[in-house]
C-alpha cells in the first residue's frame, strides 16, 4: 500500500513541474486523494459491499470534485492533474501511466446493465482537459485525446484524436514523437505538433486555389502581351482575371494557422 502511494507521489513529481515536494503532493493534490479513496472503494466493491463502495466514492467526489465509480479499474502511475469535474464510469478501465486532466468524462452510450459501456484506455494515454470519451471501445497505448475532443470510436495506438466529433491523426514521425517524449515525459493536455486534419485540408485547398488563380493571371497577361505585339490591339475579354484577387492569407487565418 505505502509503496504504491510512494510510486503515485513520484509520478506526480515527475510529470508536474508545479509539484515542489512529496509533502505538498500528499496534502494538496486532489487527484492523488481520489485515487487512494478509489482503491479503497474498488476493493470494497469487489467484496460485494456495493453500497459502501458507492458511499466511499460519493465521499471522494465531495472531497475532491472527482467522480470515479467504484467498479472502474485504474492501473499504476496514473496522474490526475487538477481533476475537478472528472467523471469515470463503472466499466471504464485506465491503463498504467495515463494522464487525465480536468473536466474529462469517460462515459457510456449504452443503458444495458452488465455490458461494457465505458472506454478502456491503454498505457500512457493522455486525455486533455474537457475531453469526452464515450463508449465501450479501446484507446490504444500512447494515444492522445486533445482538449475538448468528443471521441466515440476506437483510437489506434500512438494516434491523436481531436475535434468534435474527434478525427484521428496517425503519428507521422515516430522519431520526433520519441524525442519529444524523452524531453517532456508526456504530451501535456493532449497537444502535439500535429494539427487539425480538417484545417490542414482547408489550407491545402486554399493554397491550391491561390496557385491556380496565379497561373491563370499569368496566362492572361501573356495573351495580352502577345495580342498587343502582333495586332496592336488587345483581344483579352474585359472580365479576364489579369490580376489576382484571391486573398489566401485571410482565409488561412480563418481556418487557423
Amino acid at each position: 500500500m505505502f509503496s504504491r502511494l510512494r510510486s503515485d507521489i513520484q509520478c506526480i513529481l515527475d510529470r508536474d513541474p508545479a509539484a515542489r515536494s512529496k509533502w505538498e503532493v500528499l496534502t494538496c493534490y486532489p487527484g492523488l486523494h481520489a485515487l487512494v479513496l478509489h482503491r479503497l472503494a474498488h476493493r470494497v466493491w469487489k467484496a460485494d459491499f456495493r453500497w459502501l463502495g458507492r458511499f466511499i466514492s460519493q465521499f471522494s467526489r465531495w472531497l475532491t470534485g472527482i467522480e470515479i465509480h467504484p467498479g472502474a479499474k485504474i492501473g499504476d502511475h496514473v496522474f490526475i492533474d487538477h481533476g475537478m469535474g472528472i467523471v469515470v464510469g463503472e466499466t471504464a478501465e485506465i491503463g498504467d501511466g495515463c494522464t487525465i486532466y480536468q473536466g474529462v468524462t469517460l462515459g457510456g452510450t449504452s443503458l444495458t446493465k452488465g455490458a461494457k459501456r465505458h472506454p478502456t484506455l491503454g498505457r500512457n494515454v493522455v486525455v486533455g482537459a474537457g475531453a469526452k470519451v464515450l463508449g465501450g471501445f479501446v484507446v490504444g497505448d500512447n494515444a492522445a485525446i486533445g482538449s475538448n475532443a468528443v471521441v466515440t470510436k476506437p483510437v489506434p495506438p500512438g494516434a491523436t484524436a481531436i475535434g468534435i466529433p474527434a478525427r484521428i491523426i496517425q503519428a507521422e514521425d515516430q522519431a520526433r514523437r520519441e524525442e519529444a517524449a524523452a524531453k517532456m515525459g508526456f504530451s501535456a493536455y493532449g497537444v502535439t505538433a500535429n494539427d487539425d486534419p480538417l484545417s490542414q485540408a482547408m489550407r491545402g485547398l486554399i493554397d491550391n486555389a491561390s496557385l491556380q488563380e496565379h497561373q491563370i493571371a499569368l496566362i492572361w497577361q501573356a495573351i495580352e502581351k502577345l495580342s498587343t505585339l502582333r495586332r496592336g490591339e488587345q483581344c483579352v475579354p474585359e472580365d479576364a482575371a489579369v490580376k489576382e484577387t484571391f486573398d489566401s492569407d485571410k482565409l488561412t487565418q480563418l481556418v487557423g494557422k
